[in-house]
């Protein structure tokens, strides 16, 4: 859970540095509050990473991204933010060669990817054919439902990434708050595997996933 909260606070951190402490007219910043808020991050905790990015002895952090190959030919995109970029790719680049990987050049498998923007909230009572009518007006261009363990139903919507403050203002207009609002990179084409073969990718996104630095992993694992 703390490795989560230090990975919630370099967002809530850099949405400060690019646009500024206030939410209202941040929406990178709402968006970082929002999602440190579903993960039960204490509200001290994103004060305190607001009032840090906002001092003077901040430390400059640089959102980068890593892509490569996992085993089996699965290619993996990884974001990641960092104050020392030689750390993180040497980092990196270890976990991708003891997983029987191997990191590639930037751009080598970006196009693989589209960069969307992505909504999470509760199903709750409204009605999915409803929901999917109104919202592809504001740019919906996917909507999936899943349930858990308990019965409850879960709505994920996707758009476009130009198209994230129209339906994030629009899905607010409709009493809609998300569990999670932020950009995914959605593969354009998915490589099936074997079970077994699923379990050496897995060592390779939990291994990137314990950095630090490593803010999202994305493969085009089915």
């Amino acid at each position: 859970m703390a490795k989560n909260f230090t990975k919630l606070s370099k967002q809530v951190m850099l949405a400060v540095k690019s646009g500024g402490p206030d939410p209202a007219t941040n929406y990178k910043l709402k968006v970082a509050i929002q999602n440190a808020k579903s993960m039960q991050m204490p509200k001290e905790n994103v004060e305190n990473a607001i009032k840090k990015a906002m001092s003077t002895e901040s430390v400059a952090f640089s959102e980068l991204a890593y892509e490569g190959y996992a085993s089996h030919g699965i290619a993996v995109y990884v974001e990641a933010a960092t104050d020392n970029p030689t750390r993180t790719v040497a980092n990196v680049r270890l976990s991708f060669s003891k997983c029987g990987g191997q990191l590639g050049n930037s751009g080598s498998l970006s196009f693989l990817f589209d960069k969307m923007s992505m909504f999470k909230f509760p199903l709750n009572d409204l009605d999915r054919d409803e929901l999917e009518l109104d919202l592809i007006d504001f740019g919906l261009t996917d909507l999936e439902i899943d349930e858990d363990e308990d019965g409850n139903k879960h709505a994920t919507v996707y758009t476009t990434f130009t198209d994230f403050d129209k339906m994030n203002k629009h899905l607010e207009s409709i009493g809609i708050e998300p569990d999670e609002a932020k950009s995914v990179f959605v593969p354009n084409d998915y490589k099936e595997v074997t079970d077994e073969q699923a379990e050496d990718v897995i060592k390779l996104i939990e291994r990137l996933e314990e950095d630090d630095d490593v803010l999202a992993v994305y493969t085009n694992m089915k």
